[in-house]
């Protein structure tokens, strides 16, 4: 008997197992393209841009945006190959359980909940400052032991953590908890909310762009890549890299689109189309922010979770568009989390459906056709996470979750261009060799940029995972026991 660890699916055996999925399709091209801006437009524009100038890479942000857009776009053609011939939820686990075998696929899945379930708690946190500015302007202001994270890192990218002496981040575990019941009753309602919030936050961040576009200063770029300290990371080139790493995570909402493609209409035509519409839109408009964000004011005052309100209010002629960014940035960051919660419920029900997970994760709501369960346990971990802890660790292992998988999405493809080529490619990547080679390699480099102790952060996690497959996802899988009955 070959060996379950390294046994791969056929794709035969993965449709099977999913045919009369009562998952609704319910879903077209635009609705997954705004299914994945909702999800990319979010903290990294409203919150992260800001945060990384200052931090580490200056006005050079921009080409932070660059190079993680050029990564995600290596990514992103390799998805869309991906999904065009497995249209069905799961993304890069189910890619991987049809390439790279059973262990492969569930240390897969267990990485992408860092890049879902924790990327919402990070987004929670994101929103919760902008929630605090939103009602200082209608001059409430909610104690600061209710709206801070009660742990910090003890320096930056330190595994130890100190008390701050708050509570809890209310708000941050409030909003995840409300998108949670969003997503509780129904794909076609989460997606009706999130088309009418992308609209309005594209509205608010195009406003922002073209406005700020008058009132920026040339001085404010110069020097546009500030020198290196001394230390890695900070500044120079490290910190463009460093930046581009850590911002990666802004780019994670192609991959949700993936994750939905049961919910397609047209999965193998409509899902690529999805992935890399809405990548090319996130990506100008990420770069043109940036670009604006550091012309505004000088980089260092950009040190502030919520950075675009910082940035027009320093101009009193902008004052007024702070009005409208602050509940934009409410509604767009509300539309990120959701989406997120979506994605992460849908890759819980594939393993579930494998039996990696227990089966409850697999439940799926006889009236809504949701996956409730895996959804309300999505949504609690993000909470904790967004009401416990800072934004800067929460997005070091968002980032570093997302760009693995992305390494195993990339390899998975070329290695099946000589394994099955005579399987179906609706959508097909040009110069495999070097397309696939090439966004694994972005990846790497951008992972390896990131601080050592968020490698420590993922060791643990994988160790944890690793324990969890040995103890029960591999006595519980349906693979592993159809094999040993032949």
């Amino acid at each position: 008997m070959s060996n379950p660890l390294l046994a791969t699916k056929t794709f035969d055996q993965i449709e099977t197992e999913h045919t009369g999925s009562p998952l609704k399709r319910a879903l077209g091209p635009w609705q997954l393209t705004l299914l994945g801006v909702g999800c990319t437009i979010g903290t990294g524009i409203f919150v992260l841009t800001g945060l990384q100038a200052a931090q580490h890479a200056g006005p050079a942000i921009v080409l932070s945006f660059i190079i993680a857009g050029l990564g995600s776009l290596f990514a992103g053609l390799c998805y869309a190959e991906f999904s065009s011939m497995v249209p069905l939820a799961g993304s890069a686990y189910t890619y991987s359980y049809a390439t790279l075998g059973e262990f492969a696929a569930w240390f897969i899945g267990w990485d992408l909940l860092l890049e879902y379930a924790v990327a919402a708690g990070t987004v929670a946190v994101g929103w919760s400052r902008y929630f605090v500015k939103f009602l200082h302007q209608l001059q409430l202001d909610l104690p600061a032991a209710l709206t801070s994270a009660p742990f910090q890192a003890v320096t930056e990218g330190s595994m130890r953590l100190e008390k701050t002496g708050a509570i809890i981040n209310l708000p941050a575990f409030a909003i995840a908890l409300f998108a949670a019941g969003i997503c509780y009753v129904g794909i076609s309602e989460s997606a009706r909310v999130n088309a009418f919030v992308v609209m309005l936050k594209i509205s608010v961040i195009v406003a922002v762009i073209g406005c700020g576009a008058f009132f920026v200063s040339s001085a404010n770029w110069h020097p546009f890549i500030p020198p290196n300290t001394g230390a890695w990371g900070n500044f120079g080139w490290s910190g463009v890299l460093r930046a581009s790493g850590v911002i990666f995570f802004a780019y994670i909402g192609f991959d949700a689109v993936s994750t939905a493609a049961q919910e397609a209409r047209n999965p193998h035509r409509d899902v690529p189309f999805g992935l890399l519409m809405g990548l090319g839109i996130c990506t100008l408009l990420y770069i043109l922010m940036a670009a604006v964000l550091t012309g505004l004011v000088p980089y260092p005052q950009l040190n502030d979770a919520a950075p675009v309100a910082v940035a027009l209010e320093a101009h009193p002629q902008l004052k007024w568009l702070s009005v409208f960014v602050v509940p934009g940035a409410l509604l767009g960051l509300t539309s990120v989390i959701l989406v997120l919660i979506l994605a992460q419920a849908r890759i819980l029900l594939a393993m579930s459906t494998d039996g990696l997970l227990p089966a409850g994760f697999g439940a799926v709501h006889e009236k809504f056709r949701t996956p409730h369960v895996a959804t309300l346990v999505t949504g609690i971990f993000a909470a904790l996470l967004g009401g416990l802890f800072p934004i800067g660790i929460l997005s070091e292992l968002v980032s570093i979750g997302t760009l693995l998988a992305f390494v195993m999405v990339c390899l998975g493809v070329l290695v099946l261009r000589y394994t099955r080529p005579a399987q179906p490619r609706p959508f097909r990547v040009l110069w495999p060799w070097f397309t696939c080679l090439a966004g694994a390699a972005s990846c790497v480099l951008m992972a390896v940029s990131l601080p050592s102790d968020t490698w420590i952060r993922l060791v643990i996690w994988a160790v944890a995972g690793i324990l969890i497959y040995i103890f029960y996802s591999r006595h519980h899988s349906k693979l592993r026991r159809l094999k040993s009955d032949r």
